[in-house]
């Protein structure tokens, strides 16, 4: 008797220690964002795209529209349990370029400059409303004329 209460204790404990090791927040640092030192030693007017992505390393990402922008983007995150994810900190910097391909301007955007983008969802409606698959493919059965299957 005394051996089951010993391992229900234990099994107790270890659940406990499961659950309070859930709860833990979990930092997740994603991506770069160069620092404002080396921010600095880009001259705006003289270094190029290429001598940019020298200095400061390759960019998060790049503009889609063609050569113009590169971006570095930095991101915290805490995960805490179940509950959703929330973002601590977030950063772009935005490094722009002229016709000429030398470095024209150099932002940051913090998280406080964000701002939220309601995205709107395009559905096409359907005409069919509560019918089953059965129901099409037997409720087509009636539809066939016999003239135009035979060419009339």
């Amino acid at each position: 008797m005394a051996g089951k209460f010993r391992a229900g204790r234990i099994a107790l404990g270890l659940s406990a220690v499961i659950t309070v090791a859930g709860c833990v927040a979990e930092m997740r640092n994603h991506g770069y964002v160069p620092s404002p030192e080396d921010l600095g030693q880009v001259v705006l007017g003289v270094d190029t795209r290429d001598s940019v992505i020298e200095t400061l390393g390759t960019p998060t990402t790049q503009g889609v529209s063609g050569d113009d922008t590169v971006y570095y983007v930095y991101k915290q995150v805490r995960h805490f349990g179940f509950l959703e994810p929330e973002i601590l900190d977030r950063q772009v910097v935005a490094i722009s370029f002229s016709p000429d391909g030398t470095a024209q301007n150099v932002e940051r955007f913090t998280l406080a400059d964000g701002r939220v983008v309601a995205l709107t969802r395009r559905v096409t409606d359907n005409t069919v409303r509560n019918t089953t698959f059965l129901r099409q493919l037997l409720g087509n059965l009636g539809r066939f004329d016999a003239g135009t299957l035979l060419g009339e």
